[in-house]
This record gives C-alpha cells, structure tokens and sequence, in this order.
C-alpha cells in the first residue's frame, strides 16, 4: 500500500466507480465491504487525499450505503427521473435516492443517451432534478467518433450547456465525467494529450460559471491502472468501470494516485 504524500492545500484525486449492471446484489454487497475495509484503511483515503464515491445498482444502494457507512466513500444512482413524483411507472426519484443514502447521481452517460434514447432535453431535465434534490450530478459528455482535442472540447461544451441551461443554483458542485463514447469498452484509454486538452478546456469553461464552486472533471473511457499516471495529475481524477469491479485493482489505482500526492 502505497504511503500518502499529500502536500497541505494539494487538491484530492477524486476516484469514481460504476458497477453498471455486472454485480448482482449480493456480489455487490462484498465488493462494498471489501471497498469499505480498503477506505478505512489506507492513508491517501482516510487523510482526504484521494475521494472515492461509488455507483451500484439501484437495489444494491441500500446495502451499499450500510457496508460503507463510516467511511468517507460517497454512494451515488447511476440514474434519476426529472420529476420527484407522479404517474412514472418503473422511474426512480431523486428525493427518494437522497433519503436512501444517495449523494451523487450520474446523468447523460453514452450508454443512456443510446440505448435508451435520452436527448440534450431529458439529461438537462435529469441534472436540474438532482440539484434540485441536493445530489451532486456526474455528467457523462464525450464526442461520438474519433477527431481532434479541439472538436471533442466543441462538443463537450455544447452538451454541457445544453444540460445546464435551464439549471439556477449557487456554490453548487458539479462532476463532469469526459468519456469519449469511441474509447468505452476498449481495451485502451484515449490518448494522455488528447483527454489532457479537453479536460482543461471543460476545466476552464465550468471554472468561470459563477454556479459553482466545486467543479472536478475526471476521465472515464477504459480508464485502467496506468491512466491516470499517464495524465500526470492532469485531470481531477478517474470515472473507472471494469477495471475497479476488483477491490484489489481499485485499491491499486488509490497506490496509483496516493504517488501523485
């Protein structure tokens, strides 16, 4: 386990993990419980130098939210209806993931926008509801094919303006997920140069919005051990999939980014 060498007033590396719909709920419930015996434990996420929050399936949130309590991992819903109540069979509210134990919700991830047909309205609609139920939006943005930083940022941009458009809130904290749609499920990341320009130039856009006043922008897209290394520090942090779905690799990847501290 690697030691933490977070220097005073260094920002943390924020780690997010989303079981998507692997796990049942029992497997689920292990890999919480040895995720919460790793955060309780080592130092670069016990002195705040490395975040953790992670994303189960919704019948697992509860039991996530248990197997975590008291450590300082954050349990978030991989999805939200835009409204809190009303004649919504099988939809999922926000007020009701905040009284489970929710306190982040991702929206707009590619797999959603896809195969479910989620437009720009729905996702704008969908982040609205979280702040409006205090749930920090993980916003999924990323361009569809292949190209250049600049034409991935334009993209980028563009969808989080769209989500946020009809959004008013103050010192708000906002996660956006940079997850180039062509680099999901592969067997590499993007390239370090490329996810380093868009993530600054998102970095800079959301920065100078005065709603908010937390603003992390973290790689997702295959994001594996090595990713963040590569990007040397360069991005807030990693949106990690099947290659945290193992709590040892997870807890490489905390060594990973302890050494960046």
């Amino acid at each position: 386990m690697a030691e933490s060498r977070a220097e005073p007033g260094s920002p943390p590396i924020l780690l997010g993990v989303s079981l998507k719909l692997y796990l049942d709920v029992e497997r689920t419930a292990r890999w919480a419980h040895d995720v919460a015996a790793i955060a309780r434990s080592h130092p670069a996420v016990t002195d705040g130098s490395v975040e953790l929050f992670v994303l189960p399936s919704l019948p697992a949130v509860p039991l996530v939210v248990q197997e975590l309590a008291g450590t300082p991992v954050r349990v978030g819903a991989q999805d939200l209806h835009w409204d809190d109540r009303g004649a919504y069979t099988g939809a999922v509210s926000g007020q009701d993931l905040r009284t489970v134990g929710c306190a982040l919700v991702e929206v707009g991830h590619a797999e959603r926008r896809q195969i479910f047909g989620e437009t720009d309205d729905v996702i704008g609609a969908k982040v609205a509801a979280a702040f409006r139920n205090g749930l920090v939006p993980v916003l999924c943005v990323g361009e569809h094919e292949p190209g250049s930083s600049t034409d991935a940022a334009h993209v980028c941009i563009s969808q989080i303006e769209s989500a946020l458009r009809k959004v008013q809130i103050a010192d708000a904290e906002i996660i956006i997920a940079y997850e180039p749609e062509w680099a999901i499920g592969q067997a590499e990341a993007a390239s370090a140069d490329h996810v380093r320009a868009v993530a600054a130039t998102l970095a800079d856009r959301l920065r100078q919005d005065p709603r908010f006043a937390t603003v992390r922008v973290v790689y997702g897209g295959s994001a594996q051990p090595g990713t963040l290394t590569d990007l040397r520090g360069d991005v807030d942090g990693l949106f990690l999939g099947r290659y945290a779905h193992d709590p040892a690799e997870l807890a490489r990847i905390i060594d990973e980014a302890a050494a960046l501290r």
